[in-house]
C-alpha cells in the first residue's frame, strides 16, 4: 500500500475518509497519481464510461510530459506529494441551510451569501474538491438557463452536449498540468444560455481550496448560443499553509454567433499556492469575449487566457491587473488568435510589484492567413514600488496576413514623489497616498466591475500595500 498522510491542519470533522472505511475520522488520502487513484475518483463520482476513458487517457500523457519550462521555476511543487482528491463531508445543496456551519462561515466571511442576495443571478461555491451549493434565481432559470455543478449536468440532459465539448478547447496533449487536469479533475460549473437570452446580473462561482498540501482542479464549461449575453465572476481563495498547494483548473468558453461573455476573475490565493490554470475560448461570427482579470496572491503563477477568433467580425477585449509582492513570482498574460476576417481585440493590463516581487507580462498575437482586416492593440503598462522588484514584458507577435493592423506599447513608471507630496499636504498619510496612487492606477479592471467586486479588489490592493495578505 502507497504511504498514507493525514491531513491535521483542518477541522477533522469536515471530511469522509475516501478509500477504505476505518474508526479513524481523519481524511486520509493517498499521495502520488496513479491508474488506481484516477479509477477511484471516476468512481466517487459516477463518471460515464468515456469519462473514465479520458481520465486514463490523461495519465498516460500526464506521465509522458515534461514539466513546461515557459514560466517561473516550479521546484517547490512535488506533484508526488500532491493530494489530488478531497471530499468534504456533504452533499451538494441549494439551501444555504443545509450547508455544514465550518464550510458556511467560512464562506459567509467571504461575503459570497450577501452578494448573492445583492447582486447575483446565481451562485455556486466548491470546498476543496467539491461543490458544497448551488443555487440560481428562479426567473433566470425560467429563461432556460442551466447553471450547475459539472457534474450533475454530466448525468442530466446536457451530457451529450458536454461529452461533444468537454476538454476539445483545452486536450490533456496541451501541457502536462492539463493532463493532470483531465486525470483527476473534479468540481466546477457547467453554464448554459439559450440562443438570444440576455441574463442581466451575473453569475458567480467561487473556488476555496482549505486542505493543506492539496490541489483543486475543478472544470468549468459556459456555452452561451446565439444572440446571447453572459457575464461570469469567478472568485478564489485559500488559507496559507507551509506546504505547497496546486490549482491546475480548466475553463473552456464557447461564445456563439453575434453572443457576448464577460469572464471576470479575482483571485486570491495564499502565498503557499502554485497557480497553473488554464483558460480557452471560442468566439463565432460576430461574437465577442470579454475577459477582465484581477490576479493577486499566490507564490507562482502560469496565466495565460487564449481567445480564439474563429468567426469573421468577432471580438476580443482583455482588461487585467496583477500584483506581484513579497516572495511572488507571477508570470501572466494571453494569447489571442486571429482566424476570422475583420476581427479585433483590445489588451489592457497593469502589472504592479513591490518588495522583490516579480511580474512579467506576456502578450501573443497570431494573425493566421486568411484573417484579413485584422486589428489588434495592445498595451501594457507597469508600475515599480521599489528598486529590487522586477517586471518583464514580452510581448510575441506572429502576422501572416498583408491587411493586417497590429500595434504594441509598453510603460514603466514608478510613483512620483510630488503625487505622495501633495497628498500628504492634503492631510492624508503616505501609506493612504500610496495605496491611492496605486487604486488610481488599476482604475482600468475596477471600472469593469461590479461595485462590490471593484471595492474588494481595492482593499486587496490596499493590504497588498502594507504588505498583510499571505
Amino acid at each position: 500500500m502507497k504511504e498514507k498522510t493525514y491531513i491535521d491542519d483542518v477541522d477533522r470533522n469536515l471530511y469522509d475518509f475516501r478509500y477504505e472505511e476505518k474508526d479513524s475520522d481523519f481524511y486520509k488520502v493517498d499521495k502520488g497519481l496513479t491508474p488506481e487513484i484516477v479509477r477511484q475518483i471516476s468512481k466517487e463520482k459516477n463518471d460515464p464510461e468515456w469519462m473514465l476513458d479520458l481520465r486514463l487517457k490523461s495519465l498516460e500523457v500526464y506521465n509522458k510530459l515534461p514539466v513546461p519550462d515557459w514560466g517561473p521555476s516550479l521546484d517547490g511543487l512535488d506533484l508526488d506529494n500532491i493530494v489530488t482528491y478531497v471530499k468534504p463531508k456533504t452533499a451538494l445543496t441549494a439551501k444555504w441551510s443545509e450547508v455544514p456551519n465550518e464550510i458556511k462561515e467560512t464562506f459567509e466571511k467571504l461575503g459570497i451569501p450577501q452578494a448573492e442576495r445583492e447582486s447575483l443571478a446565481g451562485v455556486g461555491a466548491q470546498y476543496d474538491s467539491e461543490v458544497v451549493y448551488h443555487n440560481m434565481r428562479e426567473e433566470v432559470s425560467n429563461l432556460g438557463v442551466v447553471y450547475t455543478d459539472l457534474e450533475s449536468a454530466l448525468h442530466g440532459e446536457y451530457a451529450d452536449l458536454i461529452k461533444e465539448k468537454f476538454m476539445k478547447l483545452l486536450p490533456p496533449e496541451d501541457h502536462k498540468f492539463m493532463a493532470l487536469h483531465g486525470a483527476v479533475w473534479s468540481g466546477g460549473s457547467f453554464v448554459y444560455v439559450p440562443k438570444g437570452v440576455k441574463v442581466e446580473i451575473p453569475l458567480q462561482s467561487y473556488f476555496r481550496l482549505n486542505a493543506p498540501g492539496a490541489g483543486q482542479f475543478e472544470h468549468t464549461l459556459i456555452i452561451v448560443e446565439e444572440g446571447a449575453d453572459l457575464h461570469f465572476i469567478e472568485g478564489c481563495s485559500a488559507p496559507k499553509y507551509n506546504i505547497a498547494n496546486l490549482h491546475a483548473g480548466c475553463v473552456e468558453l464557447y461564445v456563439g454567433k453575434n453572443a457576448r461573455l464577460r469572464y471576470s476573475t479575482i483571485e486570491n490565493w495564499s502565498k503557499n499556492m502554485y497557480n497553473l490554470n488554464s483558460k480557452r475560448a471560442l468566439v463565432e461570427d460576430g461574437g465577442k469575449m470579454e475577459w477582465v482579470s484581477g490576479s493577486f496572491g499566490s507564490h507562482t503563477g502560469y496565466l495565460y487566457p487564449m481567445t480564439i477568433l474563429k468567426g469573421d467580425n468577432s471580438k476580443c477585449e482583455f482588461t487585467g491587473i496583477t500584483f506581484a509582492g513579497k516572495g511572488q513570482n507571477l508570470d501572466t498574460g494571453l494569447k489571442i488568435v486571429h482566424s476570422g476576417k475583420n476581427t479585433t481585440s483590445a489588451v489592457n493590463t497593469k502589472s504592479i510589484s513591490k518588495s522583490g516581487g516579480i511580474g512579467t507580462m506576456r502578450s501573443s498575437v497570431v494573425v493566421n492567413p486568411g484573417a484579413e482586416g485584422a486589428e489588434s492593440t495592445v498595451d501594457c503598462a507597469t508600475l515599480m514600488l521599489d528598486d529590487y522588484s522586477r517586471s518583464d514584458t514580452i510581448p510575441v507577435m506572429d502576422i501572416r496576413t498583408q491587411s493586417a493592423d497590429v500595434g504594441h506599447e509598453a510603460k514603466i513608471g514608478r510613483i512620483s514623489d510630488d503625487a505622495i507630496f501633495y497628498l500628504m499636504s492634503r492631510g492624508i498619510s503616505e501609506e493612504d497616498a500610496r495605496a491611492m496612487i496605486v487604486s488610481g492606477f488599476a482604475d482600468n479592471v475596477s471600472k469593469e466591475l461590479p461595485l462590490e467586486y471593484a471595492i474588494e479588489m481595492n482593499n486587496l490592493i490596499r493590504l497588498e500595500m502594507v504588505g498583510s495578505i499571505g
